[in-house]
């Protein structure tokens, strides 16, 4: 049995995890959240809340295997640096790594946070058992990991697996600063862009959208388009017959290029795979290699609103001491 921390650096908030680990399996046995504040605050906020969670649960160096943290990238995962993500204003090449391995003489690894959910992923949910997966988070936005040949796969400066980024319409959705990007279509702010625009269409055409409260389209969410799809909206269902075979255009990239074994959704899909399954496994078909579509499973993600609990612990289960 095996001691590990978990840091979760989010934008909004903080969490950190204790997690037994044996026979592949991790039990949370602690945690505790405090909010993402000013980055000297949230540094010293961590390091309490790290000192707190070992003081309680008779953790020291001596028996603790490992410390993982899971942040928004950009950051530089061999030198243990965060490097100016968008959601953590002062974050400026802060050395994350060694300020927690000299503060708790403890080994210490990080990875962005897409990373870390694709090994917590492989590690103990939809990808367990497998040697080749791919991660996709599909929530605000289009995250990616890459688990290749039994590890995680980071490439040359950690931006291997940026999937969002690439191009699948010349017109369409803005996201990952390109118009009709994988994560355009792919992802909570997508919809919402898509949503925007078809209910445009049909306001202009003298039409009423039930789900668009007082015909504001601005005030439109994917949390509601997904509500009237289930509830059998046509112009909700349109919308994710669109993003579904958008969907299985960039996953038919994806298993071209890497020919995994399996492909874990995330968040939206997760949690609206009968809307998405049909349409999207339809583009697969048409365009994926024959060979490589044969042996890849397509999953639901398993671990829900604790992937990134899971995650951060994760990280700290793959460092070699």
């Amino acid at each position: 049995m095996e001691n590990l921390l978990g840091i979760d650096i989010g934008g909004t908030k903080c969490a950190i995890t204790y997690g037994r680990y044996e026979n592949d399996r991790v039990e949370i046995i602690d945690k505790v959240c405090f909010p993402t504040t000013e980055v000297g605050d949230t540094i010293k906020g961590i390091k309490a809340s790290v000192a707190g969670v070992m003081q309680r649960n008779g953790l020291e160096a001596s028996n603790t295997k490992a410390i993982g943290i899971s942040c928004g990238g950009p950051l530089d995962s061999k030198s243990g640096t965060v490097m100016s993500p968008p959601n953590l204003p002062g974050w400026n090449s802060i050395p994350i790594v060694k300020i927690i391995e000299d503060e708790f003489g403890i080994p210490a690894a990080i990875h962005n946070d897409a990373n870390a959910c694709a090994l917590a992923e492989w590690k103990f949910g939809a990808g367990k058992g497998c040697r080749n997966m791919v991660f996709l988070t599909f929530g605000t936005g289009l995250g990616a990991g890459l688990i290749l040949d039994g590890k995680l796969y980071t490439g040359t400066n950690d931006n291997a697996g940026e999937l969002g980024h690439i191009r699948l319409s010349d017109f369409g959705p803005v996201g990952y600063g390109k118009s009709g990007s994988f994560e355009g279509f792919c992802s909570g702010g997508g919809i919402r862009q898509l949503a925007q625009a078809r209910v445009k269409e049909q306001l202009q055409m003298g039409k009423t959208v039930a789900w668009c409260k007082d015909h504001d389209k601005e005030d439109i969410s994917a949390k509601a388009v997904a509500e009237a799809a289930h509830n059998g909206d046509p112009v909700a269902l349109g919308i994710y017959r669109t993003v579904s075979e958008y969907l299985g255009k960039g996953l038919a990239m994806v298993i071209d290029m890497i020919n995994p074994e399996v492909i874990v959704i995330g968040s939206i899909y997760a949690r609206n795979e009968q809307l998405m399954k049909a349409d999207m496994e339809k583009i697969l078909d048409k365009e994926a290699l024959g060979l490589s579509r044969k042996v890849c499973r397509i999953l639901p993600a398993e671990l829900g609103e604790y992937i990134g609990d899971y995650a951060a612990l994760s990280v700290a289960a793959t460092i070699e001491n």
